[in-house]
């Protein structure tokens, strides 16, 4: 469900055009989802997915196998020893193929790629709060040590790394509790 939130396709719009969860440019669709998947990190029926990483085709919504074994202590290292990345049972790894969205609109396409990106990111960060996950938005890290990790082609550039995980302590907030932080903050 997240990587579908993320990027995933609501509509066939024509011969070769679909529309997908996130807005793109000229319908460039730049990005490319990788999955990085822990031991025992996704129920599959009665077991587990094997741990390792993934790519994630919206078109047919499925996982392809890129590389075997837990990848997360590596993705840690790329990611600067930020232990939630070590720790979250899966971490999705949104890459940039900038040359779909600069090759129609030049230079000022590298913002679309960007915008897009963020897009894909708030879809991750409400899909993971609607099924009581927790995840991160994660910058910092080595790009081509990630790109490493997750097999991504010398084209695409990672822009985002997203642990996901269940949360020590779920979120309780509501629509009331909001209300009253907007009126704690107009009083003071």
């Amino acid at each position: 469900m997240v990587l579908w939130a993320a990027y995933g396709v609501v509509e066939h719009a024509g011969p070769g055009w679909y529309r997908r969860t996130s807005p793109s440019a000229g319908a460039t669709y730049p990005l490319e989802l990788y999955v990085v998947i822990g031991e025992r990190g996704v129920r599959a029926g009665s077991g587990f997915l094997e741990a390792g990483v993934y790519k994630y085709d919206p078109l047919t919504h499925s996982l392809t196998a890129v590389k075997g074994g837990d990848r997360r202590r590596e993705l840690w290292e790329a990611a600067l020893r930020q232990d939630w990345v070590r720790d979250a049972p899966v971490s999705i790894v949104i890459c940039a193929v900038y040359s779909r969205t600069t090759q129609r609109y030049g230079d000022r396409g590298v913002r679309y790629v960007h915008m897009e990106a963020g897009h894909a990111g708030q879809n991750i960060y409400l899909m993971a709060t609607a099924l009581g996950l927790g995840t991160v938005a994660v910058g910092a890290f080595d790009d081509d040590a990630v790109a490493r990790v997750v097999g991504a082609s010398r084209d695409e550039a990672p822009l985002y790394i997203f642990p996901l995980g269940v949360p020590r302590e779920p979120y309780r907030g509501d629509f009331d509790a909001l209300g009253r932080l907007i009126e704690g903050m107009r009083r003071g």
